[in-house]
Order: C-alpha cells, then sequence, then structure tokens
C-alpha cells in the first residue's frame, strides 16, 4: 500500500517494514489505544504549541497550506502535520518548518513501535504518536494538524484544547470506515448527516469551532456537538462572511472586513479555503496573524496534485505543445471542483488519463468530468487496487466521453494523445493521490 511507502534510508526502510505489517485490528474503533501509547510516551500531545486541527471531507490539505502559510508569512515557525504523502513519507511531517529528516523519522518511528509492541496499535495511531514526539520535542510558535479519517475516532483527536479546530466541505467518503452501523451515531441511512456527526467529534471545550456552511440537517448535527462540550461555534453566513470573486475575496467579520488575494492555486473552491483559514486564525487568541500575513499567506501558499500545472519534465516533454494538469480528486465534490476549472481555465480540448482505487465511486467522478472531455485514457496504478481499465474506459463512453482508451502505462497514455494530434489543449492526469504521487516522481516534481 502507498500508505507504508518505501525509502532510499535503510533505517527509515526497517521502520516503514515494520509499520505495514500493521494494520487497524477489525472490529476495534476508538481512542483507547492512542491514549495509552501517549501516556507511555509521556503524553506529548500535551506539550504542543497552538494547534489548529483542521477536518473535512475536501479542502483540508489546501486549508492547512493556508494556515502554514499565513503564520509563516507572519515570521513564526510552525510544525504541519498532512496525509497522504505523495512521492516520500517525510511529507506528512514538517518540523519547524522543514520536512522531517530521515534520521529523526526512523528514530521516532523504533522509538514508539518498541514501546506500542503488545498494545497492538494501527499504523496511524503509531505514526501520529510519533508525530506528536516530534513536535512536541522541537520548539515551534504554532502546529498544523490535518485529521486523517472522519474525526471522531481519528488518532490525532487527542488534543485537550486546539487554538482553533476548523471543519472545510463536506460530502460523503471513506463511507466503508465512517458509515458503520454505531447506536451511539446518527444512521448511516442518512449519510451526509453522518459524515457532518462524524467530523465534528474533533470539536473541544472552550476551543473555537469554524466552519463551512452546509445543509441545515448537518449543521443541526455540529451545532449540536458544540453545545454538548461547549465549543464557541463560528460558522460561515452566520458569525463569518466570505464572498469569492474573480476580484478577490471579501472578507467580514466581527472584527471587521478584509480585501484579501485570490490564491494561486487554481479553482474556485480554493478561496472558499483560504477563507476558512482566515477565518480560523481570526477566531483564536493565541497566536496573533496580521491581515497583511494572513494576504501574503494567501498569495504564497502551495498544495501539490490539486490542479497543479506540471513543468518541464520527461513527462510534459511527450505533450510538449500541451499544458498538464495534474490533480488527486478522488470522490464526488472533487470531481465538481475539476468540472468548473476545465469548463472555465483549461485549454481545449482536454484529454484525460484516469485511474481509479477500486473502492472509489468512479462513476459519479467520470460523470462529472466527462462533459468536458475530448478523450479519455484508462491507465492501472502501480501497487494499489485500481479499477479494471476496461471498465474506466465503458463508463467514461456512458457518460458521453466519445473517444475512450486503456493503456498500460501513464508514458504508453501520453505517447497515444501526443501522436493523435498537435495542438496544444490540456493533458488532465487525475483519479487518484496515488497516482499523483507516481506522476510528480516520474516528473521530477518531488514535493519538499
Amino acid at each position: 500500500m502507498k500508505d507504508f511507502a518505501s525509502s532510499g534510508d535503510p533505517e527509515v526502510q526497517a521502520q516503514l517494514d515494520r509499520l505495514s505489517a500493521l494494520s487497524l485490528p477489525q472490529g476495534r474503533i476508538g481512542l483507547e489505544v492512542i491514549h495509552g501509547l501517549l501516556d507511555r510516551l509521556g503524553n506529548p500531545e500535551r506539550s504542543l504549541p497552538p494547534v489548529f486541527h483542521v477536518a473535512g471531507t475536501n479542502g483540508k490539505g489546501s486549508t492547512c497550506a493556508y494556515l502554514r502559510a499565513m503564520l509563516e508569512a507572519q515570521g513564526l515557525t510552525v510544525h504541519v502535520a498532512t496525509k497522504p504523502h505523495l512521492v516520500r513519507y517525510n511529507e506528512r511531517i514538517r518540523v519547524a518548518g522543514e520536512l522531517i529528516s530521515d534520521a529523526m523519522l526512523a528514530s521516532l518511528l523504533k522509538e514508539v513501535l518498541d514501546t506500542a509492541e503488545d498494545l497492538g496499535p494501527s499504523f496511524f495511531e503509531v505514526t501520529t504518536a510519533a508525530t506528536f514526539l516530534a513536535f512536541a520535542r522541537v520548539p515551534a510558535d504554532a502546529c498544523v494538524i490535518e485529521v486523517g479519517l472522519g474525526g471522531r475516532f481519528d488518532a490525532t483527536n487527542v488534543m485537550v484544547k486546539p487554538a482553533a479546530c476548523g471543519i472545510t466541505s463536506l460530502g460523503v467518503d471513506h463511507h466503508q470506515f465512517l458509515l458503520n452501523e454505531d447506536p451511539t451515531a446518527p444512521s448511516p441511512d442518512n449519510p451526509e448527516v453522518r459524515i457532518a456527526f462524524e467530523k465534528v467529534g474533533i470539536a473541544r471545550t472552550g476551543s473555537p469551532m469554524v466552519t463551512q456552511n452546509y445543509r441545515k440537517d448537518m449543521e443541526e448535527q455540529i451545532v449540536t456537538r458544540c453545545l454538548a462540550v461547549d465549543a464557541p461555534l463560528f460558522m460561515r453566513d452566520r458569525a463569518w462572511f466570505a464572498d469569492v470573486s474573480d476580484e478577490g475575496i471579501a472578507y467580514r467579520d466581527a472584527k471587521g472586513e478584509l480585501g484579501l488575494p485570490l490564491p494561486q492555486m487554481p479553482g474556485s473552491h480554493q478561496g472558499d479555503n483560504a477563507a476558512l483559514a482566515v477565518a480560523m486564525l481570526r477566531h483564536q487568541s493565541e497566536v496573533t496573524v496580521s491581515p497583511e500575513a494572513m494576504a501574503q499567506g494567501i498569495s504564497s501558499a502551495i498544495w501539490p496534485a490539486r490542479l497543479q500545472v506540471l513543468g518541464d519534465g520527461p513527462l510534459t516533454r511527450m505533450v510538449p505543445e500541451a499544458m498538464v494538469l495534474l490533480d488527486g480528486g478522488h470522490n464526488p465534490d472533487a470531481a465538481i471542483a475539476m468540472a468548473k476549472y476545465l469548463d472555465s481555465k483549461a485549454d481545449k480540448p482536454v484529454d484525460a488519463i484516469v485511474g481509479m482505487l477500486s473502492a472509489k465511486d468512479a462513476r459519479t467522478t467520470l460523470t462529472t468530468i466527462a462533459p468536458h472531455l475530448a478523450s479519455l485514457t484508462a491507465i492501472p496504478i502501480e501497487g494499489s487496487e485500481y479499477h479494471p481499465l476496461e471498465d474506466l474506459a465503458a463508463m467514461a463512453q456512458e457518460a458521453g466521453v466519445e473517444k475512450c482508451w486503456t493503456a498500460g502505462s501513464l508514458e504508453e497514455a501520453l505517447q497515444g494523445i501526443a501522436s493523435r494530434h498537435k495542438q496544444g489543449g490540456t493533458v488532465l492526469i487525475a483519479g487518484s493521490l496515488y497516482l499523483a504521487g507516481l506522476v510528480l516522481e516520474a516528473n521530477g516534481e518531488i514535493p519538499d
């Protein structure tokens, strides 16, 4: 699995091999093991700098990128924990502004794995504990921590009082984990409401909870949870407002109004993600960030594999006249964001190269982007369980893509596009963050 990764450093690889033997024990859901593990390690989660904890379905990583960029524009030192990685496991842990070194990563993983041996921890519990150790031992001014899966039972959900919690856009994803039968939770028969319940599980007493706006019944779940734990709630279009247009972001709340630039990251949804990050900073009191630093952070933030235009490299040289666009989105909401961008910004024609994991809703994704495509080539995802190529091509054709092919590799797909036409246009490579990591590595654009 990509989650377990590989490394060129033998010490790191030795610990990754140990991690690869771990998984979520069948039927065990809860935070007891991570709390027990952290107790043995001296509870590093209680010694972190001010934490910004971000949950949601789409936009978590981008929102974390904006928070980091704004805090750093203020001159602050920031720890960041995000997931998944694209090429190297080190991407998940940024210590005081720098990717964790191989030496520190190997040492921390070994320490946690040795400590946890008889607890039967999961992969995510071990890696979360290692992250908290790094963040507690190295000084910094703030932490930005992305929730991995859900919120209520995510291994990161152990902080007592974050500086602020945030929830990005909500949709149905990871249904096999988040929509299980649970008598203490809303019925999975109303999946959107259940998802809202799981995400707002990160709410903490006294910590501001800052959210986007959602469907009324989803908002009711968020309000109920925040009232139950006495978490101050600041919801978009109630406590804060943001109008995103081609001119910029017009933001306002009880503190006043801000005129902010649009992000450099493409897609109209990025303005919403940036506005949420601004709202999180403005509704907390532990870290001071000026409006000028917020504007600078929005302009400078980057987040790989989200509608990313690839630069010069071995892959892009195969289609030299085309813009090559990479997107790791793999659920319906991400497909909508892709479709909006293709409709308004992409050069025509758009030739798509798509690989998707077998657990993902390929039909909905393909139906959403199909009207914007001139062709689609289905490809495998090396090292992962992926949708059969013939099935992807057939679904795309049913959705209205006139020309559909399969190819045995990304390079073969690019060669096919190059041979069929010489005009510019756009090549969209999409469908999976796992695929996106392989693309970045092959094109020499490894995230740093």
